[in-house]
């Protein structure tokens, strides 16, 4: 068994693609996370943009989506989850066309899983990402996803709020995308002072006060909560942040 370490990059993962494609007992992991045997063989992989292109392009000539797929796979956070992208891969270059629909084979399956999380927790943090007002006007919104998504999330903030400036921070993974109100910039961010504006406070000490008046103590409805918004967002939201 060879494990072929990546660093984490989409192009290094297709450069191990293409390095290890016949290596039928090949494992491709990044080096963060990945746990060594006693007797398996290690071979770094080093990112080539000549081999990368060479694989994106013949699995584009078996299904126009895959490579936008395949980026969803690589956002997940969970385990193995190249070597899902990879077995994928090997199937639809084995089938020369689409197999997104042929999930009664395993490694289909497993792809469309772990896609269909990564895109449903993208789809979710549209709506429930909250934003709050710095005292320089800037809107900040931290979270911590389960998924590396903040750079496939951010377009989707920049073009709803146009002109606005906003920082969004994944404080699991020291990241955030800077908006300016012209570019979105990706950058290391490992903690972040915030100092809220006067109308932000306002704002959520009158939200604070609505939730109370409408949530009944001796009638608590957390359990309907839930099915709205998984606890796991619920530190972030002003009117659960102080409990």
């Amino acid at each position: 068994m060879t494990f072929y370490l990546t660093d984490g990059s989409e192009d290094g993962f297709y450069s191990a693609v293409f390095d290890c494609y016949n290596d039928a007992g090949g494992i491709i992991c990044t080096r963060t996370d990945v746990q060594l045997s006693l007797d398996c063989k290690v071979r770094e992989v080093r990112t080539d943009a000549q081999k990368a292109g060479r694989v994106v392009r013949k699995i584009l000539q078996c299904d126009k989506t895959a490579p936008g797929d395949v980026k969803l796979v690589l956002r997940s956070g969970e385990g193995g989850k190249e070597q899902t992208a990879l077995e994928y891969i090997r199937l639809l270059v084995k089938r020369g066309r689409p197999v997104k629909e042929m999930t009664n084979i395993p490694a289909v399956l497993e792809f469309e899983d772990v896609k269909a999380r990564v895109a449903g927790e993208i789809h979710n943090m549209k709506g429930f990402l909250r934003f709050m007002e710095n005292d320089r006007g800037v809107l900040y919104a931290p979270y911590s996803p389960d998924n590396d998504i903040t750079d496939l999330l951010a377009p989707h903030f920049a073009e709803r709020m146009k002109n606005q400036k906003f920082v969004i921070h994944d404080v699991k993974r020291k990241t955030a995308a800077l908006y300016d109100g012209n570019e979105i910039v990706i950058c290391f961010a490992d903690g972040a002072d915030v100092y809220l504006s006067e109308y932000e406070k306002a704002f959520e000490n009158l939200w604070r006060l609505y939730y109370k008046s409408v949530n009944i103590k001796e009638r608590p409805h957390e359990r309907q909560m839930k099915g709205y918004m998984p606890v796991r967002y619920w530190k972030f939201m002003p009117e659960k942040r102080d409990e």
